[in-house]
């Protein structure tokens, strides 16, 4: 089975198994979307979500950030870890995103990539959720970890996983899929113990498929 072949049994399977995927954090406007993105490094989407709910009612548009008092930013954003360089980047970030793109998230991965704190995986879920542009990888631990797992990249590098991916992945599929690995990645497939025996994709899997003798 060729890796675009499985790619295609593996859209059958999870498009079942997780039909409604989206985004795990809370957000509004692009705004929101981007700083979000930017505390969920290294945090759990979850925590990310607990603290925007006051931190979003504190700061509502790119100027209350771009103004924002870097103690008191690093304070409410404390507990999502590596406060005080998420707080330096979301505040340089706002500042550039009101001298330069007007107070408007931009919607190029090339503007983006120009914001503090913004790399190719923020751009990439801003492009795709945001702006519904096709084409968007989201590389980030799930991704990284399952497409390894399943047998469809052998890297750790989250660049060149998105370079691979792109040549395997349909524009159409290639964001939800990646949501779906996030879904998979939490409900069966986790770092420690993965649920290999109830797992929905478990024979399309090259790690499974491997102990079983069958050709993935």
């Amino acid at each position: 089975m060729t890796k675009k072949e499985r790619v295609a049994e593996l859209r059958k399977r999870l498009d079942a198994a997780y039909p409604e995927v989206k985004c795990s954090l809370d957000y509004s406007n692009p705004l929101e979307m981007l700083i979000a993105t930017l505390l969920s490094a290294q945090c759990t989407d979850a925590r990310v979500n607990i603290v925007t709910k006051d931190l979003f009612k504190r700061y509502k548009t790119c100027e209350d950030f771009a103004n924002a008092d870097i103690s008191e930013l690093e304070e409410l954003i404390r507990s999502t870890g590596f406060y005080k360089n998420k707080a330096k980047n979301i505040i340089a970030c706002c500042k550039r995103l009101l001298e330069v793109y007007g107070g408007e998230v931009p919607d190029t991965m090339e503007d983006l990539l120009t914001l503090a704190g913004t790399g190719r995986k923020t751009a990439n879920l801003v492009l795709g959720d945001i702006f519904g542009k096709s084409g968007a990888i989201v590389v980030d631990t799930h991704c990284i970890r399952l497409t390894n797992r399943i047998g469809l990249v052998a890297d750790d590098d989250p660049v060149r996983i998105e370079t691979a991916l792109r040549k395997i992945l349909p524009d159409d599929y290639s964001l939800r899929f990646c949501h779906q690995m996030v879904n998979h990645g939490r409900v069966r497939c986790s770092a420690r113990k993965p649920d290999c025996e109830n797992c929905e994709i478990a024979d399309v899997c090259r790690k499974i498929g491997v102990k079983q003798g069958g050709k993935v």
